[in-house]
């Protein structure tokens, strides 16, 4: 099985483009993810992630994900690789997201824009309202 879910924030907003073959959107970003344990007196480490989301997914993204915003991603792990111009072979791992969310508290500034929501999924458009950081499904 392949299922990453990941929290983490926005390093820069998400970059747009569309395909060249058939025009599909493709919303491209990284998200810092912080380690869970720390080594004592060391500062908190993070894991820097590239994220890729398509179509509905991708719009929502660089519709509504902003710098510095804390979001939730479920998506799988995929690589590819390519050759450029010099014939230069590249590899890439990246999460592409199937589903995206909110994770910032109201407090926090997060759904400004949103008067009653706080998380949406776009896969399956569900409104969910959340009191606290408990109350978060990741």
């Amino acid at each position: 099985m392949n299922k990453v879910v990941l929290m983490g924030r926005l390093t820069k907003d998400p970059e747009t483009r569309y395909t060249q073959t058939n025009n599909t959107l493709v919303a491209s970003f990284t998200l810092a993810v912080n380690r869970r344990f720390a080594r004592q007196g060391e500062e908190r480490q993070a894991d820097f992630i590239p994220v890729v989301a398509w179509s509905k997914t991708g719009e929502f993204c660089s519709k509504y994900f902003k710098k510095g915003q804390q979001v939730g991603v479920i998506g799988r792990i995929q690589t590819r690789n390519w050759d450029d111009d010099q014939g230069q072979k590249h590899y890439v791992t990246e999460v592409v997201a199937e589903e995206a969310y909110f994770a910032d508290s109201r407090r926090d500034g997060a759904g400004e824009n949103f008067e009653n929501t706080f998380g949406t999924s776009v896969a399956d458009s569900q409104e969910f309202q959340v009191s606290s950081d408990d109350d978060l499904p990741f």
